[in-house]
């Protein structure tokens, strides 16, 4: 039998490490060849690693959660033949340390294959210091959702008391509940709890991987670098949804149906353009101001994973039907857990929506290392006064950041009012020049 390697390849440009985010396999599984073993992450891009051959796995260099170098060794195969290996030395790898369930799930069938041969029986004093000390001797709670022992008298009598008798440490043989047991669990003082409103004691750790971790840090980034302002003010859309209304209804069958974001991204492009310094990326390690001629828009989405920011490359070269139908091609894909680590970077500003969950108002955090963002919250009917009368209107506030040390408050409300005159006069939106 051989042993064949399997190394993290390079799986994107420039990439020296990623993450390892999940394993498809464990130590003893058979794969075959093009199966998948785990799969990893860069730059919120998530690739899988297929096996090359068939065979048996017998070491996994990683746990999930792990930053691996590209090159270094992550599985080894035993394989059929003599096939090198080029691992290094086994004596170097501690594959018990690295996959301690897979080594667990291991030990199971040669636990089972002990049970079934007699063994000689070991000296008592080495038995006795082995058997653990019974929960029952000891009157600790009894760990959550287990049943507890008690005998009909006990278990009348805690209900008479409004007593939860899962709450009671039992002191009697196997841990069953005496009367004893209640007296002193009242004279504690003990808080009484009717079934059903038990207290609940668990506590469920979850390490943060993947791209949750990728978006923890990229947020505290964002906010421990950038001096956030936030601007919000309210925008009348109730000629805009006229106008949507009545481009969806005569739009063509290819086409795909407009939200209020082609219209939004429109408008941004034309605010933009006369506010180049709100279009830019701030390398404040170089301090060095890089303002973009082509609008590169991300689009904050919500995916099963978590927040990914899909980039609708060069929005000035792309009219409102074009928009959309790249606003919904990435979105699938985002959602998908297909999007390209291309589709994934290079943005030069961000919208952010939240859809009807957008609330009354926001504080978005800045796309690093972007100097600004525009966050749309939910649209209301509220009554608007026209200098005659109360009117019902469609009403929207836009929520947006900018980055202080490089935007002025002035030039941030300049940009904001310049988008809600484009969106409550939708057709200045089409007028060029």
């Amino acid at each position: 039998m051989g042993e064949h390697v399997i190394k993290l390849p390079d799986v994107g440009e420039g990439v020296a490490e990623a993450e390892l985010v999940e394993w498809h396999v464990k130590i003893g599984d058979l794969v075959r060849e093009d199966a998948v073993l785990a799969a990893v992450m860069t730059d919120k891009a998530t690739v899988e690693i297929p096996s090359p051959v068939d065979g048996e796995i017998v070491w996994l260099g990683a746990e999930i959660g792990d930053t691996v170098p590209v090159g270094s060794p992550i599985v080894r195969i035993k394989v059929a033949g003599d096939a090198p290996s080029t691992a290094e030395p086994a004596a170097e790898s501690k594959p018990e340390a690295k996959a301690p369930e897979a080594a667990k799930a291991s030990s199971e069938p040669a636990k089972k294959e002990e049970e079934k041969t007699p063994t000689t029986p070991k000296p008592a004093a080495a038995t006795a210091a082995l058997k653990p000390v019974p929960r029952a001797t000891t009157g600790l709670p009894r760990p959550e959702g287990e049943r507890p022992l008690a005998s009909p008298a006990v278990r009348l009598r805690a209900r008479e008391a409004g007593i939860d008798l899962r709450q009671v440490p039992g002191t009697g043989p196997a841990g069953r509940v005496t009367h004893e047991d209640l007296d002193a669990f009242a004279a504690r003082g003990a808080a009484v709890v009717v079934a059903g409103l038990q207290e609940k004691t668990g506590v469920e750790e979850i390490k943060v991987i993947g791209l949750r971790r990728r978006i923890a840090e990229k947020m505290a980034l964002a906010k421990s670098r950038i001096a956030h302002i936030t601007y919000v003010e309210e925008v009348d859309v109730t000629a805009l949804e006229e106008l949507r209304a009545k481009l969806n209804a005569s739009k063509k069958p290819d086409r795909a149906k407009l939200t209020i974001l082609p219209f939004l991204m429109r408008a941004l492009v034309k605010a933009v353009a006369e506010q180049p310094q709100l279009n830019a990326i701030y390398d404040d390690d170089a301090g060095i101001i890089h303002r973009h001629a082509g609008v590169h828009i991300g689009m904050a989405a919500q995916t099963p994973g978590g927040l990914m920011v899909p980039v609708v490359k060069h929005a000035e070269a792309r009219d409102l039907w074009d928009c959309a139908a790249e606003v919904n091609r990435l979105a699938d894909a985002a959602k998908a857990g297909t999007a390209t680590r291309e589709e994934l970077t290079g943005s030069t500003i961000t919208i952010t929506s939240l859809g009807a969950m957008g609330g009354v108002a926001t504080t978005p955090v800045i796309n690093h290392p972007e100097v600004a963002i525009v966050g749309v919250n939910k649209i209301m009917i509220r009554p608007m006064w026209d200098g005659t009368q109360f009117v019902p209107r469609k009403m929207m506030n836009l929520s947006s950041s900018f980055d202080h040390r490089v935007i002025d408050g002035w030039d941030a409300a300049v940009f904001v009012q310049r988008l809600k005159a484009l969106l409550e006069a939708p057709a200045m939106i089409f007028v060029e020049g």
